[in-house]
């Protein structure tokens, strides 16, 4: 199967089960104090964010409930998915977009967002996700990435009960890094946490500044 079957599938999936992400996302609190450590580096109160894979807006959500006056834009390749965002968050911005072409946006952000956008891009998306973010980001602008951490080697078609296929990319720390080091970011926090749920995973959680 190719790589465009496999955004395919994800696209197919994530559309169907939109509102079931979002009751199981929206509230959830697991990564919440990463969100709050992002929300610590950016100083201007009315910073523009750039949330990419939105999904049904459950980061945008968080975020606006602590800093009301952000002005938020989000991504996302599934209609339904934004149907669902442009509810949970009434004063933010959503369009169709596919992640792996944000070089498309015109506007500049000061913060990027990319939470669990990546176990579905392969490394070489991934890779680009980077650069564009650094393209689009003002200076000392801040990127926030999450990922199913683990040997890419290892990426797996994951099939549900209903019988729905879901290609799962496992993203590396060792290349990530450099990902963001090439493209001049510091990375200013990392952390990991234990997910439980359909799938088990280790996460991996980056906050970086773009530092040229």
């Amino acid at each position: 199967m190719s790589a465009e079957d496999t955004y395919q599938s994800a696209y197919k999936l994530f559309n169907n089960k939109a509102l079931q992400y979002s009751e199981r996302f929206l509230h959830f609190e697991l990564y919440h104090d990463t969100f709050d450590i992002l929300l610590q580096h950016i100083k201007a109160e009315d910073a523009a964010v750039l949330d990419a894979a939105c999904g049904p807006g459950n980061i945008s959500h968080y975020l606006l409930q602590k800093r009301p006056n952000l002005h938020i834009t989000g991504i996302d390749i599934a209609p339904a998915m934004l149907q669902l965002a442009a509810q949970n968050c009434p004063n933010a911005h959503f369009q169709q977009l596919d992640c792996r072409n944000l070089d498309e946006l015109k506007a500049g952000f000061d913060v990027v967002i990319c939470g669990f956008g990546l176990p579905y891009l392969s490394k070489r998306d991934a890779e680009k996700f980077v650069a564009d973010a650094a393209a689009h980001l003002s200076a000392g602008g801040l990127l926030y990435l999450s990922t199913m951490e683990g040997q890419y080697s290892e990426s797996y078609w994951h099939e549900n009960e209903a019988g729905e296929r879901l290609f799962i990319h496992y993203h590396e720390h060792g290349y990530l890094q450099h990902y963001l080091e090439k493209n001049g970011f510091s990375i200013l926090f990392e952390t990991r946490k234990e997910y439980k749920g359909t799938l088990n995973s280790t996460d991996l959680v980056l906050i970086a500044r773009l530092t040229k």
